[in-house]
């Protein structure tokens, strides 16, 4: 009779706890809606986001060569490291590109849709305008060097340097500037590694020849025009340079970043040989941005990818790939960066020395290059 008695209160205690289990349980899932968190404490922790991206499952990105920054690593340790499938959407595709992928698939959970971009700084304040970009801030933010916007809607990756990449099986005679590849001798020699009208890598080139050749950093048409006399000369190829063909000959002078063309240097173990040349008229720096999508399939993957890359292990392996990344200080403050890897970055002195344009004039003259290439230039570059 006292069991009896009890059986009532007792259950309804039950219940009364398994309601508010799961009201938490709600609660948390409310919390954890990826695709609105602005950082991982938002969301409940790093515990928590490695949980839900780790049930997502996939992550994709776009535009990320495996030589480029040894974004290939980065790929495989993030895949070991969380049991998370990357999809590598169009590795070569520029940062327009990368852009207009995100616009076409807002609607699309598929692989087709990138989770997030690595632009250069000209694309990441537009698609900020678009609506196009999500705010997250990852831990290890107040380290971060660089451009930064103030809400986290995208941010520095890494630097680097323009540069002349030549390949001196072909090339006897090294050009030291600009105006030496003018010279008939360079007749189907000189590539652009990218497309003007859609890669950044491509469109800053002709900028940095503007101050090579007279022009200001409000002021690239001398760029357009040294590109012109380029062409007109039958020095400038059709053809996007990539490390396929600079190592057979066929873009045997290519204009780079300084850290694509020792990552090649590297891999090509003298055959062919390669000369890396900075130019002596303008020391052009060059720095690219971080985004996530606000349309990202995978919101807690992309928002991990961001705390793995942002982490002294994907910085460090950022720096494997010679690129200076944006906590570099703080690690070396830190002393946290070997010898070995100090040696693969560039001269401090070339990268204090460096040219680096403001976001406002990379858009005007990003805008200025699109609409004039064609009509001034008039060389399709595919």
């Amino acid at each position: 009779m006292n069991s009896t008695r009890f059986i009532k209160p007792v259950s309804l205690l039950v219940l009364a706890l398994f309601a508010l289990t799961a009201c938490g349980g709600n609660a948390a899932a409310a919390a954890s809606d990826w695709s609105k968190v602005a950082s991982a404490e938002a969301g409940g922790g790093m515990d928590a986001l490695v949980a839900a991206a780790k049930e997502e499952g996939e992550l994709n990105v776009i535009a990320l060569p495996e030589d480029w920054c040894n974004y290939g690593e980065m790929i495989s340790t993030f895949e070991s490291k969380y049991g998370i499938k990357i999809n590598s959407i169009t590795p070569d595709a520029g940062s327009a590109d990368e852009v207009q992928a995100i616009i076409d698939n807002k609607e699309n959970k598929g692989p087709q849709a990138p989770d997030v971009i690595d632009v250069g700084p000209a694309y990441g304040p537009s698609s900020k305008e678009q609506g196009l970009l999500a705010p997250y801030k990852v831990a290890t933010w107040d380290s971060l060097a660089g451009v930064k916007d103030a809400d986290g809607y995208f941010f520095t990756d890494y630097n680097g340097v323009l540069v002349f990449e030549i390949n001196t099986d072909v090339v006897k005679d090294v050009p030291q500037d600009y105006a030496d590849l003018l010279d008939p001798k360079y007749k189907g020699q000189v590539a652009l590694a990218g497309d003007p009208r859609a890669s950044n890598q491509a469109a800053q080139t002709v900028y940095a020849a503007a101050l090579a050749n007279g022009g200001s950093l409000d002021d690239v048409q001398p760029g357009l025009e040294f590109f012109k006399k380029l062409n007109a000369a039958g020095n400038l190829l059709p053809l996007i340079a990539n490390t396929g063909s600079i190592a057979m000959g066929e873009t045997p002078i290519t204009f780079q970043w300084n850290y694509l063309a020792m990552a090649n240097a590297d891999s090509f173990a003298g055959n062919p040989p390669v000369e890396i040349v900075y130019p002596k008229s303008v020391t052009w720096g060059g720095y690219y941005l971080q985004a996530i999508s606000a349309y990202a399939p995978h919101p807690a993957a992309a928002r991990l990818w961001q705390e793995y890359l942002y982490s002294d292990e994907g910085q460090t392996i950022w720096m494997k790939g010679y690129c200076a990344p944006a906590r570099l200080a703080d690690m070396l403050e830190r002393g946290v960066v070997s010898d070995e890897l100090k040696a693969k970055l560039p001269d401090p002195a070339i990268i204090e020395s460096a040219i680096v344009p403001n976001g406002d004039q990379l858009s005007a003259a990003r805008d200025l290059i699109k609409a004039q290439w064609d009509s001034v230039v008039g060389l399709d570059i595919k």
